[in-house]
């Protein structure tokens, strides 16, 4: 009587399974990749649409002689030539930079000062800090007027101040001399936008933990050493990136050089917003497009040093 020997079993899997098994895993994430992309498509086209489009398009008009209500024909650098022999483009970016400059420090070390003091344990807390957001929550068209009634010649509640108590007895015409209209600006400038500065650095102050400056205190360190050592570390991002937006906004800013002097006297306060809007003002759409995209290397410079700044950080 012979036996027959069981077909060996094999432990190797099948290898049409495996195959069918990695094309349905394939093919599963090829549908949720479509469908991502499908759920992200309208967003991408309002982006361009919105963002994209009207951004290229004032490029190519900067390099045309378009006027309102006409065509325009290629100029090349026609445009960018006669600004750079206008002492109107001179005076906007010298004024443009010194009002971001300035205004920059001003709110930089107004917003850390009150931040500091708010950050403590002291009474009414709360109220103070909901208090100096006011300026920031006032729409900025009623803050810039409120300012300008402040700084009428005749009436005005500096004048009014200045004269009543004798400290100074003469009228002074804050907005119409050059040698006043800049500082006006300023300061009606870093009152609006000091509130941005102060909440963005007490949310960084707040996110130190207080185990650092206890360490510090152990170690001997005085209040000044912790507010170097611990302090601005804790905030450093938060300041650049603060910087950052705060310039940009301030160098596309209009309404409070507009509303204010609306340039005057003179060229003393013209920024890059204003000659731009003057611009169209004269139908000259080419003209006016050639300001607006002559700032951009600048913001484009901003842009580059805070990412560098930042990644710097991050990499340590």
């Amino acid at each position: 009587m012979t036996e027959t020997a069981a077909p060996a079993r094999t432990d190797q899997p099948d290898a049409s399974g495996a195959l069918r098994q990695g094309r349905s895993r394939f093919g599963a994430e090829a549908r949720q990749t479509t469908f991502a992309l499908l759920l992200v498509l309208p967003v991408v086209a309002l982006i361009m649409g919105l963002v994209a489009y009207p951004f290229l398009f004032s490029i190519w008009i900067s390099f045309t002689d378009r006027v309102i209500g006409g065509g325009g024909n290629f100029i090349g650098f026609d445009n960018f030539r006669f600004l750079a022999g206008s002492s109107l483009f001179s005076a906007a970016i010298r004024n443009t930079i010194t009002i971001v400059v300035v205004t920059g420090v001003l709110k930089l070390v107004i917003g850390l000062g009150l931040a500091l003091i708010v950050h403590q344990k002291i009474p009414a807390r709360g109220f103070l800090r909901a208090f100096l957001m006011l300026p920031w929550a006032m729409p900025a068209f009623v803050a810039f007027l409120t300012w300008r009634v402040l700084y009428q010649p005749i009436g005005g509640g500096f004048n009014l101040i200045l004269t009543q108590t004798g400290l100074y007895p003469h009228i002074v015409d804050w907005l119409g001399q050059r040698s006043t209209a800049m500082p006006s600006v300023i300061v009606a400038s870093v009152w609006r936008g000091f509130p941005f500065w102060f909440i963005s650095i007490l949310a960084a102050l707040q996110s130190i933990p207080r185990d650092l400056y206890e360490a510090a205190r152990v170690d001997g360190a005085t209040l000044w050493q912790q507010f170097w050592t611990v302090t601005v570390p804790g905030i450093k991002q938060v300041v650049i990136v603060t910087t950052l937006l705060s310039s940009i906004w301030t160098a596309n800013a209009f309404e409070h050089v507009w509303l204010l002097t609306q340039g005057g006297p003179s060229d003393a306060t013209m920024v890059f917003p204003v000659l731009a809007y003057l611009g169209m003002q004269t139908q000259r759409i080419g003209e006016a497009a050639a300001v607006s995209v002559a700032m951009l290397p600048v913001l484009v410079i901003l842009v580059l040093v805070a990412t560098t700044l930042l990644q710097r950080d991050d990499d340590r």
